[in-house]
């Protein structure tokens, strides 16, 4: 079977590592939705006067963020139609808990469940305040919304987001990336993959 597996969680906890850890030794479409999108909603955001680097503001949420996550999905897609196993990352907030999102991206591939094994990651950290740290350690400018604003962005996070699709219990894993991310934790989310 065909594999599509999404790897959300909120920003920090680790979820384009823990990917690109299992996609070496898991032939996939590797679509990260930072690099699908982000050239252009940073010049989408400069051409309007605004920060480049915002993806907090009410005007990137309203015009830009299902702009990113749509085309996104168009070429995870594409890479079902063509029968590649494809690896999502990206938090997916809105589009887990909406039931008949997968079953789109599957209907629009021309594939079911019998072809595509669904499988989310949920990668977590154990606490807000690692996630801080792992936040300023990156450096990242794009998150300079969320450490200026910590308190009201902390009082946001939920570290397991609502899932509503209909998968079995399963094929979701809750996955603490708050250690080292060794060998062993990748195997086990292989076999997770595989199984």
């Amino acid at each position: 079977m065909q594999k599509l597996v999404f790897f959300v969680g909120v920003a920090g906890t680790g979820k384009t590592t823990v990917a690109e850890k299992i996609a070496v030794h898991k032939a996939c479409a590797f679509l990260d939705r930072d690099t699908v999108g982000g050239r252009f909603v940073e010049k989408f955001l400069e051409d309007n006067g605004l920060d480049k680097d915002d993806r907090d503001s009410e005007f990137y949420k309203a015009n830009l963020r299902d702009l990113e996550y749509d085309t996104t999905k168009d070429i995870c897609i594409e890479n079902l139609a063509a029968g590649q196993n494809v690896f999502m990352i990206s938090p997916f907030t809105a589009e887990l808990k909406n039931k008949q999102w997968i079953e789109d991206v599957l209907q629009a591939s021309n594939k079911t469940k019998d072809e595509v094994d669904v499988k989310v990651i949920v990668v977590t950290l154990s606490d807000i305040e690692t996630q801080k740290n792992r936040i300023e350690e990156r450096g990242t400018i794009r998150d300079t919304w969320k450490l200026e604003n910590w308190s009201s962005y902390e009082t946001r996070v939920d570290f397991v987001p609502t899932i509503n699709w209909d998968i079995p219990e399963s094929s979701v894993n809750i996955f603490d990336n708050s250690g080292e991310l060794t060998e062993e934790k990748v195997k086990g989310l292989i076999q997770f993959i595989e199984q």
